[in-house]
């Protein structure tokens, strides 16, 4: 009875956490006059990235490959076609306001980046070296272009939605910020410690438990973030905070794992996983390229091929 408490509780710190580092992200682009997209690519998403980071640094100090390898591959599977297909279903998110195709771009090539390496069999510190480089090559393109940004004199692109406060003191968008990153991996460990020991009660493998219930447990975050941010009607946070999120999960978590020992790769990743996750990626081409919005219907889609691809799992 207790692992399913946990998780309850988890869940409910999530919520809470995720809500507060949307408030602190949006306001804090407000306030120094950065596009929201930027601050969700960098603030946001390493925040809701922190749970794969501590569990993948676990997993690999316990020779859990499985679980380290199928936690980044599967939380960035679960990222598309979960956080963006659950928050549609409530209401529609209108991408087709967002700019996001160099970061798209960007998140396309850390992922073949990402795959190419995995044929090599194993994750190494050069690997991690290398995929280290490319998130700094990216956050440095991020930085240069909010500095631009400024200098030109414009604005934050936030001004007119709910809940932005351009008043908003330092300190406590700071108390936002701190309250969602310390809230969402207390959350995220509490919910996916006691996730995994109810399905190991049922004899599931340690790579059907990465690639399931810990890769769904730390995309929680990012679904919590994704929420609150539809339902406040901020598309640019929940979209950049999705592809941040994946380029964060395949460049920095790996990256930084590998320096704490070797990632083998399971063969199966190589059949079907890593396929899987790359066929999620090119579905958001509609949304970036063509100025579609996710509607209710691409809601459903989304979410069914989510449920497809769970149910073949096991």
């Amino acid at each position: 009875m207790m692992p399913w408490l946990f998780s309850a509780l988890g869940l409910v710190i999530l919520l809470l956490a995720g809500d507060a580092l949307v408030r602190g992200a949006v306001n804090l682009s407000l306030r120094l006059g950065v596009p929201a997209l930027i601050v969700s690519l960098t603030i946001v998403a390493f925040g809701t990235s922190a749970p794969e980071l501590l569990i993948a640094i676990s997993a690999v100090e316990d020779n859990a490959d499985g679980i380290a390898l199928g936690n980044v591959v599967g939380s960035n599977t679960a990222n598309i076609l979960m956080v963006l297909g659950i928050p549609a279903l409530m209401r529609a998110l209108h991408t087709s306001e967002c700019d996001t195709r160099k970061n798209y771009i960007f998140m396309l090539l850390a992922s073949g980046l990402f795959v190419g390496l995995a044929f090599f069999g194993v994750f190494t510190a050069w690997s991690g070296a290398l995929l280290l480089a490319a998130l700094a090559a990216i956050l440095t393109v991020a930085f240069r272009e909010a500095q631009a940004h400024r200098r030109n004199g414009k604005g934050s692109d936030l001004e007119e939605i709910d809940e932005a406060d351009p008043d908003m003191p330092y300190w406590r968008i700071a108390i936002y910020l701190v309250l969602g990153l310390v809230g969402l991996p207390l959350g995220a460990d509490l919910l996916v410690d006691n996730a995994s020991i109810i399905a190991r009660m049922y004899g599931i493998t340690e790579t059907v438990i990465g690639l399931t219930l810990v890769a769904i447990g730390t995309s929680l975050p990012e679904l919590a973030t994704t929420v609150m941010a539809a339902l406040r009607r901020q598309a640019d946070v929940a979209l950049g905070n999705v592809i941040g999120s994946n380029m964060f999960n395949l460049l920095a978590i790996m990256g930084i794992a590998t320096f704490v020992g070797p990632v083998s790769v399971d063969p199966s990743f190589l059949r079907t996983d890593l396929w899987v996750m790359l066929g999620a990626s090119l579905l958001l081409v509609p949304f970036v390229f063509f100025k579609m919005d996710i509607t209710r219907t691409w809601g459903v889609i989304l979410s069914t091929v989510y449920v497809v691809y769970l149910v073949q799992l096991f």
